[in-house]
């Protein structure tokens, strides 16, 4: 690694301006190491190890100039709100030497409507890494920010392996459902996010399996939620919140439609189909959330193929009512 400004490529074709950044003392690392009791905690050691290995510098990155969102525009209609506030932050780091900053947000809305889907086309935007992480299935409070080394099967938090693991000082980090997080006994799930969301007390970070300060303040956070009403206020004080609704009928015609002709382009049989599928058959399949619109479209395609047609019909399309089939024996 070069101490100077280098540049990685990432999609669409542009070069992000990517500085190196350090995550931590490499001295605290080797300190921590040293002390450790020969033959005992060997988790904690090979994390130590696997940090030294690493090294502490991360690419810092940032688009080299506003990049084009039109096609996010199209893709996410029903986030234009929110795709214009990132803007207006991407335009603030334009031609300046200052890094990327991107307020911590929170999407609210239905389930289904593509908040995690707008959550990686983020990470992609920007050229950096993504870390992802359901709060839906959690019921501890380490799963952010470690648990102690002195604990059976203790590992470190998501926040700090994703920045240990991964090349990037700034990845997306996606915290999903942050709402349905829940906690045993005296851990809060969301306890760890009261320091991280904020800038200063992030900086210095410290994972509680691996106890060494880390900089966490470059994290570009994004949470989503149905309902903020389970989210504590200090949480919500700390993030732009954003109330995505579910697409309006154009809207939805519009991402079902580009949903169509991108697995189309993307797959060899493809060629086997028409261009654009037929009206009726559109308005059928943007009636569903986007989330189950590629699911459709991959039924839709697969029983057409069976069919011998390059055209799909609505028969094609699976039958909403039979979203969840039992497995197993009927009586």
């Amino acid at each position: 690694m070069s101490s100077g400004n280098d540049l990685v490529p990432i999609a669409r074709g542009r070069l992000p301006i990517a500085s190196l950044r350090s995550l931590y003392r490499v001295g605290d690392v080797e300190k921590r190491l040293d002390k450790l009791p020969q033959r005992e905690h060997e988790a904690l050691r090979a994390t130590y190890e696997r940090m030294l290995e690493k090294g502490a510098e991360r690419f810092q990155v940032k688009p080299s100039g506003l990049p084009a969102m039109a096609h996010l525009y199209e893709e996410l209609p029903n986030f234009a709100e929110v795709l214009d506030d990132l803007r207006r932050q991407l335009a603030l780091c334009e031609h300046s030497a200052d890094p990327l900053e991107i307020t911590p947000m929170l999407l609210l809305g239905p389930p289904g409507i593509g908040k995690t889907h707008f959550a990686r086309e983020v990470a992609e935007l920007l050229g950096t890494g993504l870390g992802f992480v359901s709060m839906s299935s959690l019921t501890a409070g380490w799963v952010l920010s470690g648990a102690s080394s002195q604990w059976k099967g203790a590992r470190p938090g998501k926040v700090f392996e994703t920045l240990v693991e991964g090349q990037y000082a700034n990845p997306v980090m996606v915290v999903d459902e942050i709402d349905k997080a829940r906690g045993e006994h005296a851990y809060d799930p969301l306890g760890a996010l009261y320091s991280l969301l904020e800038h200063d007390t992030a900086e210095a970070f410290v994972d509680e399996f691996a106890e060494v300060p880390i900089d966490a303040s470059q994290v570009i956070w994004v949470a989503t939620a149905n309902d903020e009403r389970a989210i504590p206020e200090p949480i919500l004080n700390r993030m732009n919140v954003f109330e995505v609704q579910a697409p309006d009928r154009d809207a939805a015609r519009s991402i079902a439609l580009r949903l169509y002709r991108s697995i189309r382009a993307r797959h060899d049989w493809g060629r086997s189909f028409d261009p654009d599928p037929g009206e009726t058959v559109l308005e059928q399949c943007a009636q569903l959330a986007p989330r189950e619109m590629r699911r459709a479209w991959m039924t839709a395609f697969g029983n057409a193929r069976l069919d011998g047609r390059g055209a799909l019909e609505l028969r094609d399309l699976p039958d909403p009512g039979s979203r969840r089939k039992p497995i197993g024996f009927t009586h």
